[in-house]
């Protein structure tokens, strides 16, 4: 889906607003992790709180970082991409979940209950997140341009709709995350299942 540059605008100084965001977006770069996204409730959230009137940071249960690297797909390259972005973030003081979406298909099953398939990149994993809204990655590049995965578009973001993207996640996963959505912001225009 085709994102005009004034939406990308629009997103880029509303999540700036989020000075945890901001460092984040800041310092991960200099780290060369490969084809890396903050993502997920953190960006979506951070929207939905300024619609609210709420603190930037308000209601963030984490910052989802992602990245795509297939050359290695063991725990222990993993936890070291973990360890290097999770001691560059420390002063942050915010929960940072670091995930390498080539290697998700391998634990998927016992968190979630049924096998997925391997992803072959980390927007290949963005566009199977749970929502429509929250299907999002954004990153700056190492020339400092705002890079913007939204694979459903920015609308539903925007908009404050919540709209379950079914290509990988059961009505009960859904049914949990807007359970807890809502009672945090209101607002929100909940599609249901």
């Amino acid at each position: 889906m085709t994102i005009d540059n004034a939406q990308i605008q629009k997103l880029n100084i509303s999540i700036i607003k989020n000075p945890i965001i901001v460092e984040i977006l800041k310092i991960v770069p200099s780290l060369h992790i490969p084809n890396w996204y903050l993502g997920a409730g953190c960006i979506a959230q951070t929207i939905w709180n300024g619609a609210h009137g709420f603190d930037p940071t308000f209601g963030i249960k984490d910052y989802d970082m992602v990245y795509f690297d297939a050359s290695d797909l063991s725990y222990e390259a993993e936890d070291c991409v973990v360890k290097l972005a999770k001691n560059a973030l420390r002063h942050l003081n915010a929960p940072i979940d670091v995930v390498n979406e080539a290697r998700v298909h391998l634990w998927y099953r016992d968190r979630f209950g049924f096998n997925i398939g391997p992803y072959n990149s980390a927007e290949d994993a963005i566009s199977n997140w749970p929502t429509t809204a929250t299907s999002i990655g954004v990153r700056y590049n190492e020339s400092g341009n705002f890079v913007v995965c939204a694979p459903f578009g920015l609308e539903d973001l925007f908009e404050l709709v919540v709209k379950p993207n079914k290509k990988q996640i059961t009505e009960n996963i859904y049914l949990q995350k807007v359970g807890r959505w809502t009672r945090i912001w209101p607002k929100l225009k909940v599609i249901s299942w």
